[in-house]
């Protein structure tokens, strides 16, 4: 029973992906949901006991949300922004408690609300930086390192060979973190510092 209970889990995680992929490569940037083993990964660098909150960027179906709880972050110490609107309402019915937001990662502050000002322990970010002009990834970058401690993590998910976000060792720090061959399609993480 409960495997035929993950499979149905896991068709309709599919469906709902599928049906936000056709709504346009700014809302979904993939051709399928993250692995569990990518959205592992990424939140691995999530540190439980700093205290402070996480923001998530583009949280899809939730896989990412999913191994962020598992790392033990209560969840209400998650803030993750999602830009569907279908995609947001089925999160907030998955993960009761965290603060999902519906709104654009790249008009941050606004999106933020009266949490503009807060600072964050890292960012886990699943946004489709490359369907988006370099200078816009550039600024989102700055924006979300500017509210994290110095030395903690901006992860980022991408498709390409390459960074996403060009280097600039004046302002961040960019580390290859991990190539999942496990992921469809393969994914590169890349996580991005300062200080």
């Amino acid at each position: 029973m409960r495997l035929k209970q993950r499979f149905e889990q896991k068709f309709d995680e599919e469906i709902r992906f599928f049906k936000g992929m056709m709504q346009g490569p700014k809302t979904v940037g993939a051709i399928a949901p993250t692995s569990s083993v990518t959205a592992r990964k990424m939140a691995s660098v999530v540190e439980p006991r700093s205290g402070l909150p996480v923001l998530e960027l583009g949280p899809g179906t939730g896989v990412i949300t999913k191994q962020i709880l598992a790392r033990g972050v209560p969840a209400e110490k998650i803030v993750s922004i999602e830009y569907s609107k279908d995609f947001y309402q089925r999160l907030t019915q998955d993960y009761p408690g965290v603060h999902f937001i519906h709104g654009d990662a790249f008009d941050i502050d606004n999106t933020l609300g009266a949490l503009a000002g807060q600072t964050f322990d890292s960012v886990i970010s699943a946004v489709p930086l490359l369907s988006f002009p370099m200078q816009a990834r550039i600024s989102l970058l700055e924006k979300l390192l500017d509210r994290l401690p110095a030395g903690r993590p901006v992860v980022q998910i991408t498709y390409g060979p390459v960074s996403p976000i060009v280097a600039n060792p004046d302002r961040y720090h960019i580390q290859h973190f991990d190539f999942i061959v496990r992921n469809i399609p393969p994914a590169q993480l890349w996580i991005y510092s300062r200080g």
